[in-house]
C-alpha cells in the first residue's frame, strides 16, 4: 500500500475508534442507569407518566448509531485521502526533484513554500545539497579539463622533439635528452601531485600525534637553499602545536605553503614569515611574505587546481599549479580551515587551522 493510503486507513480508523469509545461512554454513563422495567409515577409527581425503559432506548438510539459510524468511516475516509494528499504534497515534490538529480539534472531546486516544518527543513537541507553537489561536479569537470590540458602538454612536447630528432638524425641528442628529460620530470611532478590530492581527498592515511611547529622547522631548512638562491630571508617562530593526522600529508602542506611563499615574492630582498600558535581548540599555521600587491579576487581563486597567480607560464621553480589545492585538501581531509588574506603592503597572507591535540590524549 502507498503511504497516502496508509495514512487514510489510519485517519478513518482513528476516527472509528473515537466513535465507538465515544459510544460506549454513551453507555456507560447513561444506559446503563435506565431501568428495564416500566415505572409509574403518581399524576402529581414531576415528571409524570410512563418512564422510558432501555430496551426502547436502545431500538431508537442503535440505528442511529450505526449510521453515526457509517458516516464516520466514509467521513474518515474522504477527509483522510484529502487530508493525506495535503501533507504528502511536499514530498512528492521531493522525490520529482530527487529523479531530476538521479537523471542527471542538478540545476533543479525545491524551494518548498509555507512554513518552516520538518518537510521544509528536508527540502531546504536537499536544495543545499544539491547547491554543493552542483558545484563539486562543476568543479570536478573543471578539474578533470585542466589535468588533460596538463599532461597533454609534456606528452605534446615529448613527441614534437621526437619527430624533430626522427627527421634529423644529425641533430645533437645530447640537447635533445636534456629537454626530454625535463618535459618528463614535470609529467612525473604532476602525475605525483594528482596523485597525492586523490590520497588526501580519500582520506586514506593513518591519524597520529603530530608537532606542526616541528613540521614548519623541517619545511624551512629543507627550503633554504632555494630562498637564499633567490634572496629571500625566512623567519620562523612559534609554540609547540599538538595536532593530528598524516605527518607525511602535513609535512606536505606545510612545504608548499613555504614554497610557494618562496617563489611567489620579492625578486631581491623578499621575506617570508612561518608561525604557529595555539588557540583554545585549535592550533595555526601561518604563512606569510612579501611580494607583489594580491587583489582579494585573485586570492579567492588561488587554491583552484592549476591556478599559478596571475600567469599559467611555467618557470624554474613554477610547480605544476596544484601547490594550493593540495594544501586545500589536506587541511580539509583534517579537519581544518584554509584563510588567504592579501597584505596591505603585497604579498599574502595564508592561515591553516587544524583541531589541536590535548597532550593528554590516548595514542
Amino acid at each position: 500500500m502507498s503511504v497516502r493510503l496508509k495514512l487514510t486507513l489510519s485517519y478513518a480508523g482513528f476516527l472509528m475508534v473515537a466513535g465507538i469509545l465515544l459510544l460506549a461512554a454513551v453507555w456507560l454513563f447513561l444506559l446503563r442507569y435506565v431501568p428495564n422495567r416500566a415505572m409509574l409515577f403518581n399524576p402529581d409527581d414531576k415528571p409524570n407518566g410512563v418512564f422510558p425503559i432501555r430496551s426502547v432506548l436502545l431500538e431508537v438510539f442503535a440505528p442511529r448509531a450505526a449510521a453515526v459510524l457509517a458516516f464516520l468511516l466514509v467521513f474518515g475516509l474522504v477527509g483522510g485521502w484529502i487530508l493525506a494528499g495535503r501533507m504528502l504534497a511536499p514530498l512528492t515534490r521531493i522525490t520529482h526533484a530527487t529523479r531530476m538529480a538521479t537523471n542527471g539534472s542538478l540545476s533543479h531546486r525545491i524551494r518548498l513554500p509555507g512554513h518552516k516544518d520538518e518537510f521544509r527543513e528536508l527540502a531546504d537541507a536537499f536544495d543545499t545539497m544539491l547547491v554543493r553537489l552542483e558545484e563539486h561536479v562543476a568543479e570536478q569537470r573543471r578539474f578533470a579539463a585542466n589535468a588533460s590540458h596538463e599532461l597533454r602538454t609534456p606528452l605534446a612536447i615529448s613527441k614534437s622533439l621526437l619527430d624533430v630528432a626522427r627527421s634529423d638524425p644529425n641533430r645533437d641528442t645530447g640537447e635533445l635528452i636534456d629537454r626530454l628529460h625535463a618535459v618528463n620530470t614535470r609529467a612525473i611532478d604532476l602525475t605525483e601531485a594528482l596523485l597525492l590530492l586523490s590520497r588526501a581527498e580519500q582520506r586514506s592515511f593513518t591519524r597520529a600525534p603530530v608537532d606542526l611547529s616541528l613540521l614548519a622547522e623541517e619545511a624551512t631548512e629543507t627550503l633554504l637553499p632555494l630562498a637564499e638562491k633567490r634572496g629571500v630571508a625566512i623567519e620562523t617562530e612559534g609554540d609547540v602545536c599538538p595536532t593530528s593526522g598524516s605527518q607525511a600529508l602535513l609535512l606536505q602542506l606545510t612545504m608548499n605553503l613555504v614554497h610557494n611563499a618562496i617563489v611567489h615574492n620579492l625578486p631581491k630582498q623578499g621575506t617570508v614569515w612561518v608561525t604557529t600558535h595555539v588557540r583554545s581548540t585549535t592550533v595555526v599555521l601561518t604563512v606569510e611574505n612579501t611580494g607583489e600587491p594580491v587583489t582579494p579576487q585573485l586570492a579567492s581563486t588561488l587554491t583552484e587546481p592549476f591556478q599559478r597567480g596571475t600567469e599559467r607560464t611555467h618557470t624554474d621553480h613554477a610547480g605544476v599549479g596544484l601547490g594550493l589545492a593540495i594544501v586545500k585538501t589536506i587541511a580539509q581531509a583534517h579537519d581544518g580551515t584554509l584563510t588567504l588574506t592579501p597584505r596591505s603592503d603585497g604579498g599574502i597572507r595564508i592561515t591553516v587551522e587544524l583541531p589541536a591535540m590535548s597532550p593528554h590524549t590516548d595514542n
